[in-house]
């Protein structure tokens, strides 16, 4: 059972609270602090687009082509997936069956999500 001993405290919910209590208080003090003690300024050119000191012209939200992030995903998806392939390798023998089935499982998944992705046309650059 942990204790407080100053305060007398001696069930673990009443300490958690306790903790939980001066956290909440510790962030509210820093925030009101940072609030009181933090640079204001209302110039109007503050709430605009920036970049590279160059002023924005048209319109700051345009739209990307979706290509390019889907390939990415893809990229990442097979990356880390292949990642995963390596231990594996390393204990095959020691997994014996087993490990070879989930292995073809594993394959398996990955073969069907590139082909949901190759007949979606995610894969074609155009």
């Amino acid at each position: 059972m942990i204790s407080l001993g100053i305060f007398g405290i001696e069930n673990n919910a009443l300490l958690a609270l306790v903790a939980l209590l001066t956290g909440a208080a510790l962030v509210t003090l820093g925030m009101w602090v940072a609030g009181l003690i933090s640079p204001r300024s209302f110039n109007p050119q503050k709430g605009e687009a920036y970049e590279c000191g160059i002023p924005t012209r048209g319109e700051s939200m345009s739209q990307f082509k979706v290509g390019y992030y889907l390939f990415a995903i893809l990229f990442l998806m097979f990356d880390v997936e292949t990642v995963f392939l390596f231990p594996w390798a390393v204990r095959m023998r020691e997994l014996g069956f087993g490990g070879l089935t989930a292995i073809a499982v594993f394959f398996g998944i990955l073969v069907l999500g590139l082909v949901y992705a190759w007949r979606k046309g995610a894969l074609e650059w155009k």
